[in-house]
This record gives structure tokens, C-alpha cells and sequence, in this order.
């Protein structure tokens, strides 16, 4: 099944929902990053959480969401410009814990709770609207539950899982997004509590084959979906974007570059690509400097 998201809406009950599958993107992700398991699991999650905040943008040109709680995989940065393309990293990539009671992925212990969740929204006016809220418990579902709420006044349930197999390959990622219309009733809340009571994990239904579409129908079986948008791991970065990064560090420390090192390579954070530059290229770039 190839990634995708969808997003729909459910008259009866008054919420509009998403869904997506984002398998194969993670292991994209996963191969350029050297993401141990638990790593995966969660930038996986965030990955698709953001994926669908995407599909929600209207005037917005980019979104980006920052969690660090503290823990040891570090900073975790994912970005979109809501046309199905996402870009992310985590600190350190080299991060495995499992929980002793359960066997399952701690991407809690991972990531931590002493810190916080940031969503940037880059709607093109003079300064970006930005949110910041507590981390909750550092599980990624959880934290953004409570951002929608804290932040944007939307209730919602955020349901997101990755499903790692022994040889660290991504199996199963995705997530669904519900969210509360402002006419929503304490009936139709209370259905989507009772739903969710012992719902079983959307990485596992992913892996048995259910489609996003499949997994909204098991919760609301008269969901009316609006569209679909195919969704990839995809950077951006350039060569000439990393030379404009090389004008900003100024000509003493490009002259060191080139004493010193006789060039220099600059890697890509978000896709772990390298960029060379060699003496003669960063002489010029110094030399245009004004």
C-alpha cells in the first residue's frame, strides 16, 4: 500500500477526521537517518501527525513542529508545506529502549516529558504564528492531543504507531486525527469515547492491510472522505541553498575554511545529505561578499 492520507468529515457526529499511511516514507527515513528502532518509532509518529496538521493548512505556506523533551534522543524537528512532503530529523538517531512490562517500543523514555512541543505556521506575514505547549508524556499521540486543545481550542484524539520488525525495517506507520466541530453534543462525544475504548492500534491494522480510509469506517461507518493526497519523504535542500548558508558565515571563517581545511562539506540535517565544496568555490564565495 502505497502512502497517503485522506481527510473526511462525519455530519452525524460533528467532527472532521484524518487518516493516513506513512510506511514507507519512514523507511526512507530510517535508511538515510541509521534510525535504531525506538528512534523510528518516534519520528514516525510525529512524522504522520504532522503530515496531517499539513493536509489542515490553508493560508499557512509551511509548517514546522519541534518536540524536545529532555531525553536522549533530542531534539526531534519535522517540517511541511502541506503538499504531502515532510522532512525530519532526531538528534541522535542511535536511540533503542523498550518497555519491561509490555515489550513495546518506550518512545516515551526516548524522548522524555521535561520539555516541550512547538507548531510554527508560516502564513508570509511579517511574523509566524507559533504555539508552544508542556509535553505531556513524550509518547508524540498524547502531546499533540493536548496542543490541539491547549493551543488551537480544538478537542481532539490523536492516534499514532509505528511497527518495527527485527531487522530495524519499518513494517507498519500511520495515524489517524479526530477533531470536534464547534456544534459537537456530549452524545457525539461520548461515541467517540466508547469507540476508542480498547481500539486496537493503528500500526496493527496498517500491517493486516487496512487502508486509512478502512480504519476512519471501523470508527464511523458513514464518514464521507473529500480527498486523498499522496504523501513522501522529500527534502528540498540544495547545492545552491548550501551555498547561501556559506554567505552567511562570513570571510574570516570561509578563509579558515580554506587555509585550514581546503574545503568543507556540509551535511543536510533533515535528509543527511552531503554537499563538498572545495578551496577554489569557497574562495569565490568569499570573494562576493561585500
Amino acid at each position: 500500500m502505497k502512502d497517503y492520507l485522506v481527510r473526511g468529515i462525519v455530519d452525524s457526529k460533528n467532527v472532521r477526521v484524518f487518516a493516513c499511511s506513512t510506511t514507507d516514507l519512514l523507511e526512507e527515513a530510517r535508511k538515510k537517518h541509521g534510525l535504531w528502532p525506538t528512534a523510528s518509532a518516534a519520528l514516525g509518529r510525529m512524522m504522520s501527525v504532522v503530515l496531517m496538521m499539513g493536509s489542515m493548512m490553508k493560508s499557512e505556506k509551511s509548517l514546522s513542529c519541534t518536540i524536545n523533551g529532555g531525553g536522549p534522543i533530542g531534539t526531534m524537528i519535522c517540517s511541511t508545506k502541506g503538499d504531502g512532503k515532510i522532512k525530519g530529523f532526531v538528534a541522535n538517531p542511535e536511540v533503542h529502549y523498550t518497555y519491561n512490562d509490555t515489550g513495546k517500543l518506550a518512545v516515551g523514555v526516548a524522548v522524555g516529558k521535561e520539555g516541550y512541543l512547538e507548531v510554527v505556521r508560516d502564513m508570509q506575514l511579517r511574523e509566524a504564528f507559533s504555539g508552544r505547549v508542556a509535553l505531556q508524556t513524550g509518547e508524540i499521540g498524547d502531546d499533540f492531543s493536548y496542543y490541539f486543545a491547549a493551543s488551537e481550542q480544538v478537542p481532539s484524539v490523536v492516534s499514532v504507531g509505528v511497527l518495527v520488525n527485527d531487522t530495524n525495517e519499518i513494517l507498519a506507520s500511520g495515524g489517524f486525527i479526530i477533531q470536534l466541530l464547534p456544534n459537537a453534543t456530549d452524545e457525539d462525544i461520548e461515541y467517540i469515547e466508547e469507540k476508542m475504548k480498547d481500539f486496537p492500534a493503528v500500526s496493527a491494522l496498517i500491517h493486516d492491510g487496512k487502508t486509512p480510509e478502512q480504519i476512519l469506517e471501523m470508527i464511523f461507518p458513514d464518514v464521507k472522505i473529500l480527498d486523498h493526497q499522496d504523501l513522501s519523504f522529500e527534502c528540498d535542500c540544495s547545492r545552491e541553498r548550501m551555498a547561501e548558508a556559506l554567505y552567511s558565515i562570513g570571510k574570516a571563517e570561509l578563509t579558515a575554511m580554506i587555509d585550514e581545511d581546503h574545503g568543507c562539506e556540509i551535511k543536510c540535517h533533515f535528509c543527511n545529505t552531503a554537499y563538498q565544496f572545495n578551496e577554489e568555490e569557497l574562495s569565490a564565495i568569499r570573494d562576493s561578499i561585500k
